[in-house]
């Protein structure tokens, strides 16, 4: 059976879900300008683009929480592949700090 005929004859994945993380860090950028989220990991394709996606608040919330959201579109390789994905989260930081949010776990970080 040739895997790739069988993915190109199956409709195309539009579809978004959390994932998993391994690694969940603050940084300050070059010259102390902004601070930024580094989040890693092993997506499940190399086909899946990976986003850090921070969540909407009325108020700002003790930590702020955000998504770790992988989308898969068009063919799907049947390859896994690492991902680093960084976010500045100056603007979107809690008064206590940040909680990254994956398919299996939260990480709650203290800025």
């Amino acid at each position: 059976m040739d895997i790739a005929k069988t993915l190109q004859a199956r409709p195309a994945s539009q579809t978004c879900g959390l994932i998993d993380f391994d690694t969940a860090e603050v940084f300050v950028g070059l010259g102390g300008n902004g601070k930024f989220l580094l989040v890693t990991g092993e997506r499940a394709t190399v086909s899946m683009r990976v986003d850090l996606r921070p969540l909407v608040y009325v108020t700002q919330p003790d930590y702020w929480g955000i998504e770790v959201v992988g989308c898969v579109s068009g063919i799907v390789l049947p390859q896994t592949a690492p991902y680093a994905e960084t976010l500045e989260i100056s603007a979107v930081a809690g008064t206590k700090g940040i909680e990254v949010i994956g398919a299996g776990e939260s990480r709650r970080i203290d800025l």
